[in-house]
């Protein structure tokens, strides 16, 4: 890959499966969710079971757009999964959104959130306290220690880590 004069190096990429499952899953309780709406209106015509499934349940209406996000999220992560976190030598992107100068970065850690999820973190040099996440490590399609060294080593080129760091 090389983005203009650059050449892009890959660093980490994402699992398929959880990402198609989660595709699936959200796909399947939209339809179980709409499906719930309009069979009880089917007698009265397709207008009326629109309308169940559009304006019925409030309750039923949010588990559809939230089964709608969980479907586009993991659609949008599937279509970059083989490009997940690259650099060009200047910046660290992840997928097409974020990214950040390889200069400013000073370590990659593990960090578990409050439900109990290992994710693999930025630590950025920018005067905030707080880290940037990288990738969910059930996501991570290889070791994570690997995806770190990477990491580290790219940033150590442009002199922004201590050349200490070992790559395995």
């Amino acid at each position: 890959m090389t983005n203009r004069d650059r050449q892009i190096i890959v660093i980490a990429r994402l699992k398929a499966k959880p990402l198609l499952a989660g595709q699936l899953l959200g796909a399947l309780v939209f339809c179980a969710v709409a499906a719930r709406q309009a069979i009880p209106v089917a007698a009265d015509g397709a207008a009326a079971m629109l309308r169940a499934v559009l304006f019925g349940d409030l309750a039923a209406s949010a588990a559809m757009l939230a089964a709608l996000l969980v479907f586009w999220t993991c659609l949008q992560r599937w279509r970059q999964r083989d490009a997940w976190i690259f650099h060009d030598g200047v910046r660290l992107y992840r997928a097409s959104g974020l990214s950040w100068p390889l200069e400013d970065i000073r370590d990659v850690v593990i960090e578990r959130s409050s439900l109990g999820y290992a994710s693999l973190r930025l630590v950025v040099d920018d005067d905030s306290e707080t880290t940037r996440e990288l990738v969910m490590l059930s996501l991570l399609e290889g070791r994570s220690e690997a995806v770190r060294g990477g990491v580290l080593f790219a940033a150590a080129g442009v002199g922004a880590v201590p050349s200490g760091v070992m790559v395995n």
